[in-house]
C-alpha cells in the first residue's frame, strides 16, 4: 500500500500577486483622482469669450512706452529786476523777440526821487571838492610866501650879525648889541625850519584829504550810475533771442522786485519731456536711448536729464534728439516714445493681457492640451514691455494660457471650456 506524499506550497511572488497589486494601485489612484476632482472648484466659460495665447520662446525687448511732449530746448524766465507799475506792454505772447527788445515799461516814482537825491548829493560833494581845492591852493601860496619871507629875514639877520660880529671883535659895539644880532639870526633860521616843516605837513594833509574827497566823489558817481541802471531796469528786456511765452503783466499792474512775470522759449532746438512711473526710477538714467515714429519714419532720442523729484507717483525726464527732427515740429506736440531700459534677450514670453490685474503675475490659467479645460498654475513674471511679459518660471514654450481678464472667474481653480 503506497503512502500519500504531501505537496509543499510554493513560496515567493507569483504572477497572480503582481496582477492583484497593480489592480489595487489603479483602484487607489482612481479613488484619489475622484477625491481630488471632487474638491477642485470649477467654472464653466465659453471658449470664444476668453483670449487664449500660446507661450513662446523669443526675443524680449526691455522697453516702456510713454507719452512725450515737445518743449523748447531751453526756457529763460523773465524776473523783474526792479519793482514798479506797468506803464506799457510793447510785445504780446507768442511773438518772436531778439535780445535787448523791450517787452515791458515800468514806472517807479520812488526810484525817480532816489535819482534826484543822488544827483543832489553828488553836486554837493563836487562843490565841496572844488572849495577844498581852492582852500588848499590858498594855503599852499601862503606857505610859499612864509618860506620866502623867512629866507629874506635870514639874509637880513645874517648880514647884520656878521657886521656886528666884526665890530664886536674890534670892540666898536657893545656885547648886548652883538648878542641881539646873533639871537635874531638864529631865530630867523629856526623859523625857516618851522615854515618848511609846516609846508611839508600841510602838503601831506592836502594830498590825503584830496584823495579821500576824490574817492568819495568817485563812489558817489558809481552809486549814481547804479541808480541809473535801476532806472534802465524799468525797461524789461528780452535776455535772449526766442519766442515770448507766458507774460503775466498787464498795464497798471504793480510788479514787485524779483517777481517772475514771463518766459522766453529758446527755439534753436527742441527737447521731449516725459513723465515716467516711479516703478522705473531705479532703471531710468541719463544716456538711455529712445525712439518714436512720426510721418512713417523712426527718430532717435537720448535721455539727457532725470529729475529726482517724484510727484503724484511720477518723475520727469528730458530727452534730446540724436539725429534729424520731424518736419513741422512744434512746441506742445505729443510723441509716443519707446524708452529702451535694457538690451534685448531670449526669453519665454506671453502677450500682455488683463489677467495680470487679478493675479499680479503670480498665477495663470493653463489650457489643457485637449482644449476642454484650463487649470491654475503658479508662475513668476519678470520684466514687461508694452506687448509681452517675460516669464521666469512656470510655463514652457508651446503651452497655451488664458491672458484675458479674470474678473468673472471668482476663486475657481478650474475652467471648463465649452
Amino acid at each position: 500500500m503506497g503512502m500519500d506524499r504531501q505537496i509543499e506550497k510554493k513560496k515567493g511572488i507569483r504572477p497572480k500577486h503582481i496582477i492583484y497589486s497593480v489592480a489595487a494601485i489603479i483602484i487607489v489612484f482612481v479613488a484619489v483622482k475622484v477625491v481630488q476632482n471632487s474638491k477642485v472648484s470649477s467654472f464653466r466659460v465659453e471658449a470664444d469669450k476668453v483670449t487664449i495665447e500660446e507661450v513662446k520662446s523669443g526675443q524680449f525687448n526691455d522697453y516702456i512706452r510713454q507719452n512725450g511732449t515737445v518743449e523748447p530746448i531751453a526756457t529763460i524766465y523773465l524776473d523783474s529786476e526792479e519793482g514798479g507799475q506797468v506803464k506799457e506792454r510793447l510785445i504780446e505772447e507768442g511773438t518772436m523777440v531778439e535780445k535787448g527788445d523791450v517787452i515791458l515799461v515800468l514806472e517807479n516814482r520812488s526810484l525817480y526821487e532816489d535819482i534826484m537825491n543822488s544827483e543832489s548829493n553828488l553836486a554837493q560833494k563836487q562843490n565841496m571838492l572844488r572849495q577844498t581845492r581852492i582852500s588848499f591852493e590858498t594855503q599852499m601860496i601862503e606857505s610859499k610866501r612864509e618860506i620866502v619871507q623867512s629866507k629874506f629875514e635870514i639874509l637880513k639877520k645874517k648880514r647884520n650879525y656878521e657886521q656886528q660880529n666884526t665890530l664886536y671883535a674890534e670892540e666898536l659895539v657893545s656885547k648886548e648889541i652883538w648878542l641881539q644880532s646873533k639871537e635874531d639870526y638864529e631865530y630867523a633860521v629856526q623859523m625857516q625850519e618851522i615854515n618848511l616843516l609846516k609846508a611839508k605837513n600841510d602838503s601831506l594833509i592836502r594830498v590825503t584829504e584830496m584823495k579821500q574827497l576824490e574817492k568819495d566823489l568817485d563812489n558817489m558817481q558809481k552809486t549814481l550810475g547804479l541808480v541809473y541802471e535801476r532806472l534802465e531796469n524799468l525797461n524789461v528786456k528780452a535776455p535772449v533771442d526766442g519766442q515770448l511765452g507766458m507774460l503775466d503783466a498787464e498795464v497798471g499792474q504793480s510788479i514787485g522786485r524779483g517777481q517772475r512775470i514771463g518766459q522766453i522759449n529758446v527755439l534753436t532746438d527742441y527737447k521731449v519731456v516725459a513723465l515716467i512711473d516711479e516703478h522705473y526710477i531705479d532703471r531710468v538714467r541719463p544716456n538711455l536711448d529712445a525712439t518714436f515714429e512720426r510721418q512713417g519714419k523712426e527718430f532717435g532720442l537720448r535721455v539727457k536729464k532725470v529729475y529726482p523729484e517724484v510727484r503724484e507717483s511720477q518723475f520727469k525726464i528730458d530727452l534730446v534728439f540724436t539725429g534729424e527732427r520731424p518736419d513741422n515740429i512744434r512746441t506742445g506736440q505729443t510723441y509716443y516714445i519707446n524708452l529702451q531700459l535694457g538690451q534685448p534677450k531670449e526669453a519665454v514670453i506671453i502677450p500682455i493681457g488683463g489677467f495680470f490685474n487679478a493675479t499680479g503675475g503670480q498665477w495663470i490659467f493653463v489650457v489643457d492640451p485637449t482644449g476642454t479645460f484650463a487649470v491654475k498654475r503658479k508662475i513668476v513674471i519678470g520684466q514687461k514691455n508694452p506687448n509681452f511679459y517675460e516669464v521666469l518660471e512656470g510655463l514652457l514654450p508651446g503651452e497655451k494660457v488664458i491672458v484675458s481678464g479674470y474678473e468673472f472667474f471668482g476663486d475657481n481653480d478650474k475652467l471648463i471650456l465649452r
